[in-house]
């Protein structure tokens, strides 16, 4: 469903603040695939999906998704295929719109524009019903303004709006990361949900080790632009924290260093 081929990028090239940020990246996903990807600040994480997303273009390599090549594609006519969630809960959302604009947005996004009404009575009960599965009563709001809304109710949002149109790929950005414990304990667990009942290939960046074990059926770890670790299926099931960490450093020569990857 989404394949990385030797993608490489440097940012600010032959200037004394030259810095690789992906070397020779090579990923494949499967459908219905949930892979989990950690690492420190600066090892390439939001590089690698800005680049999956239209965002940025690399140096060299090729995306694909679903055997189409998108590398050139621009950012706007590739989000057909792609659902993302940022870690801005305001980045997701219209915050003067209403709940049923911003759902009917997101639900035109993969379909031809007309000039019939953006929210009618079917979609109203259709937007009423994918709502009710969130279980935070928006369905009951549907006139509020999203700006009214909380971060933990927008990010529900946000992720309910990126997988209406059931895109080839959800790309999530750390998108617990704003959030409060508690807040960032429902976004996580309304993923799973979400993710295990559409079967969507998934990529989730995180620095939350323990949430990169607990979701997902694969881990990558990347380092220095570079993927340094992939662990998939029972070998991935019987991962910990401390394990991650020996296999770091046994790889790395080096202990890593950046608390936040370890406590979240």
């Amino acid at each position: 469903m989404l394949e990385v081929n030797d993608i490489s990028l440097t940012f600010n090239e032959g200037t004394p603040d030259e810095k690789q940020a992906l070397q020779d990246i090579n990923l494949k996903l499967s459908k219905g695939e949930f892979v989990t990807v950690i690492g420190s600040n600066g090892a390439g994480k939001s590089t690698l999906m800005n680049i999956i997303s239209g965002a940025l273009l690399p140096d060299v390599g090729d995306v694909q998704i679903n055997e189409k090549k998108v590398t050139m594609m621009p950012e706007y006519k590739r989000s057909r295929y792609i659902g993302r969630v940022f870690q801005d809960p305001m980045a997701g959302t219209s915050p003067t719109m209403t709940i049923e604009e911003n759902l009917a947005l997101a639900y035109s996004r993969d379909k031809k524009r007309s000039l019939r009404p953006g929210v009618n009575k079917k979609r109203r009960d259709f937007f009423k019903t994918a709502l009710n599965s969130l279980h935070l009563g928006l369905e009951d709001r549907l006139s509020a303004k999203v700006g009214l809304l909380s971060g933990g109710e927008r990010q529900a949002l946000s992720l309910l709006m990126a997988t209406f149109t059931n895109p080839d790929i959800l790309l999530l950005d750390e998108h617990t990361a704003a959030l409060d414990p508690s807040r960032a304990t429902l976004i996580t667990n309304l993923t799973r949900e979400i993710v295990e009942k559409t079967q969507l290939t998934t990529l989730m960046i995180t620095h939350n080790m323990q949430q990169a074990l607990e979701l997902g059926n694969r881990l990558i770890m990347m380092d220095k632009g570079q993927i340094i670790l992939d662990i998939a299926g029972e070998e991935k099931q019987a991962l910990t924290i401390e394990k991650l960490l020996h296999e770091f450093q046994r790889i790395r020569g080096e202990q890593l260093g950046d608390d936040r990857a370890i406590l979240g």
